[in-house]
């Protein structure tokens, strides 16, 4: 049996494991991420020592999600707005010192929507596109069931559209964006000023208090669902797509954010797009991203033994 290893850099956590021949996941592990570069390469050797380890057979090849601007030519992140550590630096030659098979890397959201393409809730979509929507919103895309990069490897940065030109700063550079309008940060900020006052919660506090009636946590939800509406709406008019899969933590409030962003969506769309896209909930869950580079990996290297 050949195995495959997929890693999936996030704000907080590595999550990393194998996956085999019949796409199924055999191994999962997680981690916290040192802030340091040096402690993040570190972590990673550590992760490939404990995957190489634990499997039986040799493992095949290695994929990389990294989340930020991947650029595929040079094999650097230039920006990675919630991971700044990693900018501009040369992943190429670090990551070859300890890993000995042959590895990808690309972007953590791209990796994501490869992974619930290949064994997700987008299976068999000819054009899908992933949102994940939690401290920050990650997107992939695909069209005509091939991952959509871009002409340099950049494409579908949806989190970093501008919903709002009037919105808070980004750590992009730019204003608005779609991450600053609906993240979980900003939910507890839109409860702070309904509440009129800076009071701790969490988002998930402020979803338990939307379920109760409280009148500022469901306005907090609403305006975050107007402008992931807005968002929908921009995917749906520009790209017809056949689905739209929504998933990360925030998801976890359901149609709290669910009801306002698909009647934001459902009046700025051409009513034919809108009604011809399928948006449903991702299932591989923090799973997608390791799982995702793991395959992709796995059929880099199919191409190039064949």
């Amino acid at each position: 049996m050949a195995f495959y290893a997929g890693f999936d850099l996030g704000g907080t956590h590595l999550k990393y494991g194998l996956v085999d021949e019949t796409e199924g996941s055999v191994l999962e592990r997680s981690a916290e991420t040192p802030e340091a570069i040096e402690d993040l390469f570190s972590l990673l050797e550590t992760s490939w020592l404990d995957l190489a380890q634990c499997g039986k057979d040799p493992i095949q090849s290695a994929g990389f999600g990294f989340p930020g601007i991947f650029d595929q030519k040079r094999q650097k992140i230039l920006q990675s707005p919630n991971y700044p550590s990693i900018d501009n630096a040369d992943l190429l030659p670090v990551l070859s010192r300890f890993i000995p098979v042959p590895f990808w890397i690309n972007n953590d959201a791209n990796m994501a929507v490869y992974g619930e393409l290949k064994t997700g809730a987008g299976q068999g979509a000819k054009s899908l596109i992933l949102l994940t929507i939690g401290t920050g919103v990650g997107s992939g895309i695909v069209l005509d069931g091939n991952l959509w990069q871009g002409a340099s490897g950049f494409a579908g940065e949806l989190g970093h559209v501008t919903v709002n030109p009037e919105g808070d700063k980004c750590r992009c550079g730019s204003r608005g964006c779609l991450e600053t309008e609906v993240s979980s940060k900003k939910i507890i900020k839109n409860y702070q000023e309904h509440l009129g006052k800076k009071k701790k919660v969490t988002s998930e506090d402020v979803f338990y208090l939307a379920q109760d009636r409280d009148e500022a946590a469901i306005k907090a939800f609403i305006r975050a669902g107007k402008y992931l509406g807005i968002g929908l709406s921009i995917l749906i008019n520009l790209l017809n797509p056949e689905m739209i899969l929504l998933g990360g933590g925030v998801m976890k409030s359901g149609d709290i954010l669910l009801q306002p962003a698909f009647k934001e969506a459902s009046l700025r769309s051409y009513k034919a797009s809108f009604d011809s896209c399928r948006i449903e909930k991702a299932i591989l869950g923090n799973r997608a991203g390791y799982i995702g580079s793991a395959l992709w990996a796995r059929d880099r290297f199919r191409v190039k033994g064949s």
